[in-house]
């Protein structure tokens, strides 16, 4: 039986997806790599591994989980403060576990990564997707409005002014309070 994925937001870039693994519920800091909802952490780690895409490259195992809790504290910093130098240390310690290697396909020119230890795969690819975000839309990259919430999302709203994890969780609520603090008011 194939568990499904808890999270509340869920389908952001790897790199967002991964720090995502990390969520309040009622109240409480929830972490699907410290045994939610009644899995192990490998098993968390699976359902994370399936839920990207990155099931049929990567095992869910140990070590992958260290590797990538590494890369989780080192993106959470980095997107905490762009300017912190060890963070960007932490995020370039991950990075030095793999490579793109240049390929020729049917199609034309490619590329394919590479890994000195496949267990860093998952947690290389978070830190590589961080780097394409950063290249391509750093503006983009946001943390959710809401003080009680800890997700982080890739902004592709149309005039980038997004401000909520999920308009219908954290902006619903926003705009429950602002409506209960007019009404009394009067």
């Amino acid at each position: 039986m194939t568990t499904a994925d808890p999270r509340p937001l869920t389908g952001e870039p790897v790199s967002l997806d991964l720090l995502n693994t990390r969520w309040m519920r009622e109240g409480e800091l929830t972490d699907l790599f410290a045994g939610a909802f009644g899995l192990s952490r490998v098993e968390g780690l699976a359902v994370w591994l399936r839920s990207t895409g990155l099931d049929d490259r990567f095992r869910a195992d140990a070590a992958t989980l260290v590797h990538l809790m590494t890369a989780r504290e080192a993106l959470a910093r980095a997107v905490a403060d762009p300017a912190d130098e060890s963070a960007r240390a932490l995020v370039d310690a991950v990075l030095e576990h793999g490579r793109i290697r240049a390929t020729l396909t049917a199609e034309g020119p490619g590329e394919r990564a590479e890994f000195d230890d496949p267990s860093w795969g998952p947690a290389w690819t978070a830190a590589r997707d961080y780097l394409e975000l950063l290249r391509t839309s750093p503006d983009r990259i946001r943390a959710c409005a809401s003080e009680t919430c800890v997700l982080h999302f890739h902004d592709t709203s149309r005039n980038g002014t997004r401000r909520w994890c999920s308009m219908a969780v954290c902006g619903n609520r926003a705009k429950a309070s602002r409506h209960y603090a007019r009404t009394r008011e009067r």
